[in-house]
């Protein structure tokens, strides 16, 4: 006899903690929210949410209110980095790690593009070959 598990669907999946992290970045207007399952990739947290802000007052406002939701569910952010100039905050939550970036800055960065690599394995460039009929004399 097989046993076979479905999934459940991912927003079933998502924890307390995620749903009040999204929910803080819809309230604050928070631009192009990325939600992405990081578990098989790293161990420092099983979420990644990346999220744009139109201006550094912006980002920093993003970020209180992320903080501000997840301590009245009883979770206490580990660190928060970034608040100074709000060009990029971090907000560790342990579980979820939060980014807030102005676009410029996510775009040079490119978060998406390290975390949400899935399956694919890193590009490794081949050498050159040498030019066809070019031969390497070596003297004797």
């Amino acid at each position: 006899m097989t046993t076979r598990t479905r999934l459940r669907p991912r927003e079933e999946r998502a924890s307390p903690l995620q749903h009040a992290v999204t929910a803080a970045l819809d309230d604050m207007k928070a631009v192009n929210v990325r939600v992405l399952d990081v578990r098989g990739l790293t161990d420092i947290a099983d979420t990644m949410v990346i999220a744009s802000g139109n201006s550094d007052r912006h980002v920093r406002s993003i970020a209180e209110r992320v903080v501000e939701r997840a301590k009245a569910l009883g979770f206490r952010p580990l660190g928060t980095e970034g608040e100074r100039d709000g060009e990029w905050v971090l907000v560790d939550l342990q579980d979820v790690v939060v980014h807030v970036m102005l676009p410029r800055v996510r775009e040079f960065y490119g978060l998406e593009r390290l975390w949400d690599s899935g399956d694919a394995a890193p590009a490794i460039a081949a050498p050159a070959p040498h030019p066809a009929g070019r031969r390497r004399h070596t003297p004797r």
